[in-house]
């Protein structure tokens, strides 16, 4: 019986041991880094104060990041979603390009915009608003790494809403602004919110772009690299292990939610 399984299974199963070879090569090492933590010194960490305000700048300062991305990502995506024009695919090209670019260009090239010096550095600067070591700065490169992800996921979500259910409405009276909140919003809703929780999952984790533009007030990352530098691993891993679970909580529970709402 198990022979017959096994030989009417064999695509089954080797999609099975390949996806188990790529899943434990993920968790591995971030279950090896958390279960060899004393425990002592993780609860000696967490109440370090310079600990606890770089961790609470950083989850604070990345939802900034994604409040200002579902402001302005998502009446971006809907337009992908519904409008074909020349040069569409360039248009949807250089918004991924973040996600490639290594992040410290990411963070020289911020810098050539939001320096002090330079064009919208001085026009922010003269009502008092600077980028450069400060929270502002470390929003700006969290924003730029990590909205591609929002908007990308909005666009597949208005793409899946039905176009005739907006004409049916427009046809009723219903103008195009009630139409976009009574209509394509709400259907779309949950491709939105996963957006959003990958471009915060995904500012939280900043690190290059953020060191070039705000190295100061320190967010996390930076302070795991710091510790790194200046004390070597035994300082820098409490900071990681709290930073890695503070986030898994938090990211599990959200996907969950979403996923309870998309089977109702």
């Amino acid at each position: 019986m198990v022979k017959q399984w096994l030989k009417s299974n064999k695509l089954t199963l080797t999609f099975i041991l390949l996806g188990a070879i790529i899943f434990l090569f993920i968790i591995v090492p971030l279950f090896r880094m958390i279960f060899a933590s004393d425990p002592g010194i993780l609860r000696e960490t967490l109440f370090d104060p310079e600990v606890t305000k770089a961790i609470l700048l950083t989850l604070w300062a990345a939802l900034i990041a994604t409040g200002i991305g579902f402001v302005l990502g998502v009446p971006l995506a809907y337009l992908l979603a519904r409008y074909e024009f020349r040069g569409k695919r360039i248009v949807e090209g250089l918004i991924d390009v973040p996600i490639v670019v290594p992040h410290t260009a990411a963070g020289i090239a911020l810098l050539f915009v939001f320096g002090r010096n330079f064009f919208m550095g001085s026009i922010f600067g003269s009502v008092g608003i600077q980028f450069v070591d400060s929270m502002a700065g470390i929003v700006v490169a969290m924003l730029f790494v990590s909205v591609p992800f929002l908007i990308d996921s909005a666009k597949d979500g208005f793409k899946k809403v039905d176009i005739r259910l907006e004409k049916v409405a427009r046809t009723l009276g219903a103008s195009s602004w009630q139409t976009f909140f009574m209509v394509s919003f709400p259907l779309a809703w949950r491709s939105i919110l996963s957006g959003n929780i990958m471009m915060w999952a995904r500012g939280i984790s900043e690190f290059g772009a953020v060191i070039i533009l705000a190295y100061h007030p320190m967010i996390a990352p930076t302070l795991i690299y710091e510790r790194f530098e200046t004390y070597g691993l035994t300082y820098s891993r409490p900071v990681a292990v709290l930073l890695i679970i503070i986030s898994l909580i938090i990211f599990v529970v959200l996907r969950t939610l979403v996923q309870r709402g998309k089977q109702r």
